[in-house]
């Protein structure tokens, strides 16, 4: 009888290796121009007064309203892609969290062109340019901070104590990935279903980053049997502390919402910086975990 270890991974390796093959990437990259072009020329029609009212009722009026799905989708990929990467490293799920919160500050921008006219007119409330320069602004501040992030990454740390200890800790990230993946599936169905009726009880990112708040925790708690030494259990607190505060600047309002969000990655830098200094010192209590 297989253990939970080998059966999740015997469920978890394939479904990467379907994610990460070169025809699954070309396939979903196509999929996403044709919903762009369907979603503009369904809009388009829609304009045009040529579609029935039972399929106009599902429709947007405004153009920029594709703009926002195909980067929803976008952003699906990626929340898809950061559950399929937990079980590499804390490091490397910490820096696609951050790579999708760069992304939902764009897409907000993008947001923003829906209370403009077409074609774009200025008129003379500015807050949506405002919130347009500060949301993209934030972005690109995250998007230096993740390159300054990837190249202070310190490859070479082994903080497992055996083969076996770590083949039982990434088997174990495995199974919480796996259960990501299942609530991931529940919130996207209610998702799509509330947006079928207009009805709209939750935002999907913000709860979806609620439940990354959970999951970080409990990896935490894991990673304390696993590897038992003070700074990787510091450092592994310190990133599910920077998935709260990006959860914070999701909830947030406009400019708070940025403000949070470059402070979360600054501090997450700061604490991978420290963290492979104080690894990097001879006397370092965890130094041979």
């Amino acid at each position: 009888m297989q253990s939970i270890y080998e059966l999740s991974t015997n469920i978890f390796e394939p479904m990467v290796r379907f994610w990460e093959d070169p025809k699954t990437e070309r396939a979903i990259s196509g999929s996403l121009v044709i919903i762009f072009l369907l979603s503009l020329g369904s809009i388009e029609i829609k304009r045009w007064g040529l579609l029935p009212p039972a399929l106009a009722w599902y429709v947007p009026d405004h153009h920029f309203h594709a703009v926002s799905v195909a980067f929803t989708l976008v952003l699906i990929m990626e929340v898809i892609g950061l559950i399929l990467i937990l079980p590499c490293s804390f490091s490397k799920a910490m820096g696609k969290q951050f790579e999708i919160l760069s992304l939902i500050l764009l897409r907000n921008s993008f947001k923003e062109l829906v209370n403009f006219t077409e074609p774009i007119h200025l008129a003379g409330d500015w807050t949506p340019i405002l919130h347009i320069v500060v949301d993209g602004s934030s972005a690109l501040i995250i998007f230096g901070l993740l390159g300054l992030y990837d190249r202070i990454q310190s490859p070479g740390a082994k903080l497992v104590r055996s083969g076996h200890a770590r083949y039982a800790f990434i088997a174990s990230k495995k199974v919480v990935a796996l259960i990501l993946l299942a609530i991931f599936a529940a919130l996207g169905g209610m998702a799509i279903w509330e947006g079928i009726v207009h009805e709209h009880t939750f935002d999907f990112f913000d709860t979806f980053y609620t439940v990354l708040v959970f999951a970080d925790i409990l990896l935490v708690l894991l990673s304390q049997r696993y590897i038992p030494g003070y700074l990787a259990v510091f450092r592994n607190s310190g990133y599910a502390l920077a998935t709260l505060g990006i959860r914070l600047a999701l909830a947030s309002p406009a400019y708070f919402n940025a403000a949070l969000g470059v402070g979360s990655a600054v501090y997450a830098v700061a604490l991978t910086w420290t963290f492979n200094k104080l690894l990097e010192r001879p006397e370092s209590r965890d130094r041979h975990i």
